[in-house]
């Protein structure tokens, strides 16, 4: 991991030029087949909306992450609603994807434990997230995290050709 080119900031507002910065990344994460829940490629506006509608949610965390000072990835925390007061403990990590001309140089890796770190700061004990099957790279990485697979769902993701693919559920209990 090169600490040099990668870092990793929670945001609430985009600076200049971030938020153009995260749509060039996001839209080469969907062209790479990470999805964001959409199945063919959305028009670039649609991911502006996206993004510019994720930062007014209350129960989400944003984080992106640079790599040699371009935003290439980003992860976010979602946590409970305040009407769920039995699962104030844990949350869920949402859209964790860095570009691929950024991978290799350990910013995946730099977003989830900054985030786990922001989560152990608020309290929360227990993270979960899920996973398509074919993203191997993440799995490997989650894994070597220490979270621990609780099941799989069949028809879990549906591909631009039809098909589904499974997905992967894990959790993690953070150590303070």
């Amino acid at each position: 991991m090169d600490s040099i080119v990668i870092e990793v900031k929670k945001i609430q507002v985009f600076d200049k030029g971030e938020l153009e910065e995260l749509i060039t990344a996001t839209m080469n994460a969907v062209d790479e087949g990470i999805g964001f829940g959409w199945i063919t490629k959305p028009p670039k506006n649609k991911v502006k909306e996206y993004w510019k509608g994720v930062l007014l949610v209350p129960n989400r965390l944003v984080f992106i992450g640079k790599y040699k000072g371009i935003i290439s990835g980003s992860i976010q925390v979602v946590t409970s609603s305040s009407a769920n007061e039995a699962a104030v403990f844990r949350v869920s990590i949402d859209t964790h994807f860095v570009a691929t001309w950024a991978r290799g140089h350990g910013l995946a890796k730099l977003l989830i434990e900054s985030a786990e770190k922001e989560c152990k700061k608020n309290n929360y004990t227990y993270v979960m997230l899920d996973v398509r099957e074919t993203q191997t790279r993440a799995i490997n990485l989650y894994e070597q995290l220490g979270y621990n697979l609780w099941g799989k769902l069949p028809a879990y993701h549906k591909l631009a050709n039809g098909k589904m693919v499974s997905g992967n559920f894990y959790y993690k209990k953070l150590e303070k």
